[in-house]
């Protein structure tokens, strides 16, 4: 994994900012502990685009091709 996050975290760097990855097993219990930081602001998700729940596959090859360069992309099941 440090070697897949060279070059993010040497952008990060040269913006003054860290980067690292964060890897989650969907559970309620850790959704549960996720939730309140994001509420409170200490934790922001960044979001490039969000997608309709009948555009996932447009989602998919958006990521995939490298497109979602800001931050994650979202489909919303609403």
């Amino acid at each position: 994994m440090t070697a897949l996050g060279f070059t993010a975290r040497r952008n990060a760097k040269r913006h003054g900012m860290t980067y690292s990855f964060l890897f989650m097993k969907a559970s309620g219990n850790q959704l549960r502990e996720l939730t309140p930081l994001i509420d409170t602001g200490k934790v922001r998700p960044v979001i490039d685009r969000v997608f309709p729940f009948e555009q996932t596959l447009q989602a998919m090859e958006y990521v995939e091709k490298g497109r979602a360069k800001a931050g994650n992309a979202v489909v919303a099941m609403t």
